[in-house]
């Protein structure tokens, strides 16, 4: 058994391996469309359960930036990513293009943060590049 009692599945492994060699942040449907051409009688169902198990168990990340449809990384390593406005592609982005994040020194607040989640929106360079061409 693995990590939190799950399994790792001949359809778990292939979904878990197309992932990991995607240097994209594809969408459920977009795992799929590759993952039937593996295994043909895989559902679209079964692959979104199995998303699912893979987040919970912390083999990837779900990326839940709302107003559309989630997306997943290959890389549960804490990251950073960029959604682009114009294409809504989700990018990597390199820890320095954040600056520096601070949480607060002494708020007074006796509270502990256990994690958290930051992301930013902007342009990707495609984007970018295609909007400067143009003004």
């Amino acid at each position: 058994m693995s990590e939190n009692h799950h399994r790792m599945t001949r359809q778990r492994k292939m979904i878990l391996d197309t992932l990991k060699n995607m240097d994209t942040h594809p969408t459920a449907d977009e795992v799929y469309d590759i993952v039937r051409r593996h295994i043909p009688h895989i559902s679209l169902g079964t692959v979104y359960r199995n998303l699912d198990v893979l987040s919970e168990m912390g083999i990837i990340l779900r990326l839940d930036y709302g107003g559309g449809q989630r997306r997943f990384d290959g890389n549960p390593d804490r990251h950073l990513h960029l959604k682009c406005l114009e294409c809504g592609a989700v990018i990597d982005i390199p820890r320095e293009k954040a600056g520096d994040i601070d949480l607060g020194d002494d708020t007074g607040e006796e509270y502990e943060i256990l994690d958290y989640s930051l992301h930013f929106v902007g342009l990707c360079g495609k984007c970018n590049r295609n909007r400067s061409k143009t003004s």
